[in-house]
């Protein structure tokens, strides 16, 4: 079965990576957007996501992945909306800035730019290996 790539967002204010590393595992509930809903109940179990950092640092940080797929989100008091757990699976050695991404070519569809108020979006595999290629 082939592999997917996401992105998923968070301002590191509420949780930054080296929390997300310290606590080995999370939930990534509280999506309240169609989209990314869609977006989450895609994810499969081995995909891997890129942890950006949003509003402050706007930055790639490193490399997750989807231990646990979809599942009613318990952060929900209405509708129906998903949740999945993802983990840390190592940083990035150089965070890849918003500016770094929206400058370079090979990046110039990648979601993050087109779509930018989406919180967890996908990416192909050329746009995540090519990120990764950026940080490290």
């Amino acid at each position: 079965m082939a592999m997917n790539y996401w992105l998923v967002k968070q301002e590191p204010e509420a949780y930054a990576w080296d929390q997300f590393v310290a606590d080995g595992v999370t939930n990534w509930s509280g999506v309240r957007n169609y989209q990314a809903r869609n977006n989450l109940r895609a994810m499969k179990k081995g995909d891997q996501v890129l942890y950006y950092h949003s509003v402050t640092g706007k930055c790639v940080m490193g490399i997750a992945e989807v231990v646990k797929e979809h599942y009613p989100d318990t952060t929900a008091e209405k509708g129906d909306w998903s949740a999945v757990d993802i983990s840390p699976v190592k940083p990035l050695k150089h965070p890849v800035s918003l500016a770094q991404i929206k400058e370079d070519p090979e990046l110039s569809e990648v979601a993050l730019v087109r779509h930018s108020r989406l919180s967890v979006m996908p990416l192909t595999a050329a746009e995540f290996k090519r990120i990764v290629k950026l940080g490290n």
